[in-house]
């Protein structure tokens, strides 16, 4: 995938999103999303990366346990062929709660 691959995947959930977070002063009412890449698992041999493999790390904030919407985002995910895992949890700060779909992609130039 491409960065704008990506992006445009996010965008099909339908909510607010941002990569990351979304820029100081603004606040963002949920439900919404915030995307990122993390840690990498590349493909490598001879001193090169021949495949870029980044874990691909899905947001989605919620006031409360949204099923609907969780099915949404898995939804989008799976019709894409993105296999994931989740984490959840609830951010005490913030009073918001937290799922995390987690994603292997094979990341590519754009050109």
């Amino acid at each position: 995938m491409t960065a704008q691959e990506i992006n445009e995947l996010i965008a099909l959930i339908g909510l607010p999103y941002a990569y990351y977070q979304f820029p100081e002063g603004t606040e963002q009412p949920t439900p919404f999303i915030c995307f990122y890449l993390s840690g990498s698992n590349d493909f490598m041999a001879d001193r090169k990366n021949y495949v870029k493999i980044r874990q691909l790390n899905i947001e989605l904030y919620t006031d409360n346990k949204d099923y609907e919407m969780e099915a949404a985002v898995e939804t989008v995910l799976t019709e894409h062929n993105l296999s994931y895992r989740v984490e959840e949890s609830y951010l005490d700060s913030e009073r918001m709660h937290m799922v995390t779909y987690i994603s292997e992609i094979i990341l590519k130039d754009e050109v």
